[in-house]
């Protein structure tokens, strides 16, 4: 009866401290506006220089626009998580946050909200920088925002972590995308082959991949969740 007592209010606990958390890193966000000022502006112009280098045959650029899409957001989606940790660890908000008393998986999963909602605003502007560089018509909206939500589940799941186990490393910039980038691999397979059944590319299922996309995500959260305790530790 105890256990059955303590468990739900431990849950409760991860959420308050995740809430927190989230709340802190997005208010962070709002006064420095890096996202908006530096990653976004990077993101846009990819689009627009893959744009550029694809135009004179709209064939390839519109049967690589899935591709390009998710290399923009995946790259985009490094500098967002290394400059997350990398300016906490610089002035030793991670130190404190170990030491507030707050829970480790609370600390993750609020970390985790907060890049997941920057992502998805990534996301949504690039989805809008497509259409109108690249003149992509989207047949499945539904399908393509599952599949987008989903995989962006897991690009911030897996950055959470891994963004907190290279935080007080030396080179981090440059170690932080070998570690993560090649992570990412079935978020960029699965990415593109469900976004290409949303745009009408290819008449096979899409919803499949959003499944493969659900449980990449849900492994790294569960890894993270647990595993963010040595982590904090260590950075």
């Amino acid at each position: 009866m105890a256990e059955a007592v303590t468990a739900p209010g431990t849950l409760r606990t991860v959420l308050s401290d995740a809430r927190l958390v989230a709340a802190k890193d997005l208010r962070l966000e709002l006064r420095s506006r890096v996202g908006i000022s530096q990653v976004l502006p990077f993101a846009l112009l990819v689009v627009l220089l893959f744009a550029f280098a694809l135009d004179p045959d709209r064939r390839v650029l519109g049967a690589a626009t899935p591709g390009l899409y998710w290399m923009v957001v995946l790259f985009s989606s490094v500098l967002a998580v290394g400059r997350s940790f990398g300016v906490e660890a610089e002035d030793g908000v991670l130190d404190g946050l170990r030491l507030s008393g707050l829970s480790p998986a609370g600390i993750y999963l609020g970390k985790v909200g907060a890049l997941l909602v920057e992502l998805l605003v990534l996301d949504l502007v690039l989805a809008l920088a497509v259409v109108v560089f690249y003149g992509t018509d989207i047949s499945g909206p539904v399908l393509l925002a599952a599949v987008v939500g989903t995989a962006t589940v897991g690009i911030a799941a897996a950055g959470g972590a891994y963004g907190g186990l290279t935080a007080r490393m030396r080179g981090r910039d440059t170690l932080l995308p070998l570690l993560l980038l090649p992570l990412l691999a079935p978020v960029l397979i699965g990415g593109t082959r469900g976004v290409e059944v949303a745009l009408g590319r290819d008449a096979g299922p899409g919803w499949p991949w959003v499944g493969l996309l659900g449980i990449f995500a849900l492994v790294y959260l569960t890894l993270g969740t647990l595993m963010f305790r040595p982590l904090l530790e260590d950075a």
